[in-house]
């Protein structure tokens, strides 16, 4: 396991890398997890909440829940540079969206799952 010091020197791309994944892995288990029946309802419902502009809308309802240590850490990912984005997204949302995915990344990485999953069903509650 990594130490946070370890994470806390990581590029938040790296922290975004990984909250994509954990993100990713949540929406799918709730959206199984609601019964949906068919493969393509599975896509449509999934895109509700892991698009870049939803992933934007989604982090401006939950902010007020964030503390100042995760709208900082949102910022780092938001303002890092990643080499592509979406062809489909706004650059600006993507930015947004990858703050996002940054937070969910650090929280996992540094073992915070209790944090973790407050944010998570935040997420879906919306």
């Amino acid at each position: 396991m990594l130490s946070k010091k370890d994470v806390d020197m990581m590029s938040p791309l790296v922290w975004a890398y990984m909250g994509d994944a954990v993100y990713e892995q949540f929406i799918r288990d709730y959206i199984i997890n609601q019964g949906v029946a068919k493969n393509g309802a599975y896509h449509r419902k999934a895109v509700k909440y892991v698009s870049a502009e939803s992933q934007l809308k989604i982090l401006k309802q939950i902010e007020p829940s964030l503390t100042e240590k995760e709208m900082d850490i949102v910022r780092r990912g938001r303002n890092s540079h990643p080499h592509s984005h979406a062809k489909n997204a706004d650059i600006v949302d993507y930015k947004w969206a990858t703050g996002f995915e940054a937070l969910i990344g650090y929280l996992y990485l540094t073992n915070q799952k209790s944090r973790l999953q407050e944010i998570l069903n935040l997420c879906v509650k919306m």
